[in-house]
């Protein structure tokens, strides 16, 4: 896919990452923390205070975690965009689906090999 071509993509892209940091933002900076969510969620349980403080922090770092994966897949596909390899397979070479690409714009896969690399890296 051309530069051309990807720039219904690039847009999409760009409109999740700047989602992404603004709920980063506040989350991280906002009135609340996520350890002060979390616990706000779970202050009804009788539970013990260090128990629940792992608890919180192990949330919190599943958290970022999941966001941070986030964040670097589509900065990936900005840079395969720019690189004039968006819309093709890491794995594989072959062009990925529209509807694929559409649904989820950052993906770096066609759907048969991330079947095949969810298996082989959640098995």
């Amino acid at each position: 896919m051309d530069k051309q071509q990807a720039i219904p993509y690039q847009k999409q892209l760009v409109s999740l990452r700047t989602g992404l940091l603004a709920q980063i933002a506040e989350q991280r900076g906002g009135v609340l923390g996520r350890a002060e969510a979390a616990a706000d969620h779970f202050g009804g349980a009788k539970e013990d205070p260090r128990a629940q403080s792992a608890t919180e922090r192990e949330l919190e770092f599943a958290i970022d975690e999941r966001e941070m994966t986030e964040l670097a897949a589509i900065d990936a596909a900005l840079a395969r965009i720019e690189a004039g390899t968006y819309g093709d397979c890491i794995d594989c070479g072959v062009a990925i689906t529209a509807a694929r690409l559409h649904a989820t714009p950052e993906a770096a896969r066609c759907i048969h090999c991330q079947e095949k690399y969810e298996q082989k890296h959640h098995a």
